[in-house]
């Protein structure tokens, strides 16, 4: 659902009224004497939509005092958002510490015991395609996998700062200087572990970061000045596209690049494709 360009809530009130079946009153804010007065005043089963937690700019750095603030609206608090739990942010993580009891919810224990099952006795090529921003969010994840996946594809803005390791020129793209020597050494563990770690070969530039950019595709040791890499390119999702053809087990977390911009959503969507048909088509394990 889209929540618009300013990041309000307000248009997710009418379809989870329709979803739940009841009234959802919505917050102008998430913290504050107003929300925790109409938290107070709610009954049984009456819903209140609190208000993006991200127009507070200590959410993503796990704000104590926001944390505080969430947590005097509720005795129990229950995390069911799979796709954030590995994130330290005021409302996945500082919460827990100014409620009564913290619980994992029905989705996120679906979630843990499937992909457990799957990881650790999967049907084997196992692989596993890890994407998004910052590679520092993902290292310990990848570590992880390298003790289990036969190969790794990755994706995403974090791949500039394995480029980076390489040598590469990376131009404008986003990199993550203090961990370029971490991304090195993964490189080396993986091929001591004969675990294949796939770089894409080849991305799609652009010269802003803008859905209406001028764009061009590149090998990934051919980006220069002030092009960015938003996205990977035609010949990685080729190389990706057989990978996943040949394995029986495939987890995929994070994007390919910024598929927020239809101009650079391409990889995402068509590594999303290529494990719907793995499913369909041949009965490979997709998560």
């Amino acid at each position: 659902i889209e929540t618009g360009k300013n990041g309000r809530l307000t248009p997710v009130v009418e379809p989870l009224k329709a979803l739940l079946g009841t009234d959802v009153k919505k917050a102008n804010d998430c913290i504050g004497e107003e929300v925790e007065a109409a938290a107070s005043q709610l009954t049984s089963g009456e819903v209140l939509l609190l208000e993006n937690t991200r127009f507070h700019a200590g959410e993503t750095k796990n704000d104590p005092e926001l944390a505080a603030g969430l947590g005097r609206l509720a005795e129990y608090f229950v995390m069911d958002a799979f796709g954030t739990a590995h994130r330290a942010h005021s409302s996945t993580a500082g919460v827990t510490d100014h409620v009564e009891l913290s619980a994992a919810g029905f989705l996120l224990d679906k979630e843990l015991k499937y992909l457990k099952g799957a990881v650790d006795e999967p049907n084997r090529p196992l692989c596993a395609i890890i994407g998004g921003a910052k590679v520092s969010t993902k290292l310990p994840v990848i570590g992880s996998l390298l003790e289990k996946c036969d190969s790794i594809l990755l994706g995403g803005g974090m791949i500039f700062t394995f480029y980076r390791a390489l040598g590469y020129d990376i131009g404008k793209s986003m990199v993550e200087e203090d961990m370029v020597d971490l991304a090195g050494d993964l490189m080396k563990e993986a091929e001591k572990k004969g675990v294949s770690l796939l770089l894409p070969p080849d991305v799609i530039l652009a010269d802003k970061f803008a859905q209406d950019a001028n764009t061009a595709i590149a090998k990934s040791d051919e980006i220069s000045g002030d092009w960015m890499g938003l996205d990977v390119g035609p010949e990685t999702l080729e190389l990706f596209g057989e990978k996943i053809r040949g394995s029986d087990t495939i987890v995929f977390n994070g994007p390919m690049g910024v598929f927020e911009m239809d101009a650079f959503a391409e990889g995402t969507r068509t590594v999303a494709r290529l494990m719907a048909e793995a499913t369909e088509g041949r009965g490979a394990t997709t998560i």
